[in-house]
């Protein structure tokens, strides 16, 4: 099983300190043979969806999440920051928080660690733990 990343990344595709819904685009990565390669680049249309009614709106995370699951296949979201809607994420994706701001950096940490991403989505069918990558990476479960 093959796993797809989405990072989430503004317009110059670098990282930075917002909640995974709130950004610019997702850069969709593909893993294949131990390599992880950009598939393609989606522009986040539901940014602003119900941002005026409250900030991390279920509405919000429920189209992301059909978005990213059904029609683009992801199976972990990558993002420096996520809000409140991480338990709502955790039921259908791997969360992972990094602590870098440049994608290349991300996929190097990411193809050392991966076995561990694997195990966990091979091993579990939701309600996923959440991986923080620093220099080294840390699994640990979310609070209900």
């Amino acid at each position: 099983m093959d796993l797809r990343f989405a990072f989430a990344v503004n317009n110059d595709n670098q990282f930075e300190k917002k909640h995974f819904g709130d950004a610019d685009k997702y850069l969709i990565y593909q893993e294949e043979s131990d390599k992880i390669v950009l598939s393609s680049e989606e522009l986040n249309h539901f940014k602003l969806l119900d941002e005026g009614v409250v900030h991390g709106s279920k509405k919000k995370g429920n189209a992301i999440i059909e978005f990213l699951k059904k029609e683009k296949g992801v199976n972990v979201l990558v993002s420096r920051q996520f809000g409140k809607n991480i338990r709502m994420i955790n039921e259908h994706f791997i969360p992972v928080i990094i602590s870098f701001e440049k994608p290349d950096e991300v996929i190097q940490i990411l193809r050392r660690h991966l076995h561990w991403i694997k195990d966990e989505w091979e091993h579990k069918n939701s309600n996923y733990n959440l991986f923080t990558i620093k220099a080294g990476i840390l699994k640990s479960s979310l609070k209900k």
